[in-house]
């Protein structure tokens, strides 16, 4: 959905974005990645119009930080 601009469900084109953000005691569609505001990644949403199937991507900068992480295992 965020490079198509289709829903995979129902193929609606009707897509929204609601970017991420962090706000004061973790609120906010983020992760955080330490005990303070600064260290929250923004997981920013894409939501069909039609249907309502939902996908959450983070930004590609932001990748490298959560790799990183230690609160962040591969499985």
């Amino acid at each position: 959905m965020k490079y198509k601009k289709i829903c995979p469900k129902c193929g609606g084109q009707d897509i929204l974005m609601i970017p991420g953000s962090c706000g004061a005691y973790g609120s906010g569609n983020n992760i955080m990645l330490g005990a303070t505001i600064f260290s929250g990644i923004g997981v920013h949403r894409y939501i069909c119009g039609c249907c309502g199937y939902s996908e959450e991507y983070i930004s590609r900068h932001d990748l490298e930080k959560v790799a990183q992480s230690s609160k962040c295992r591969h499985i």
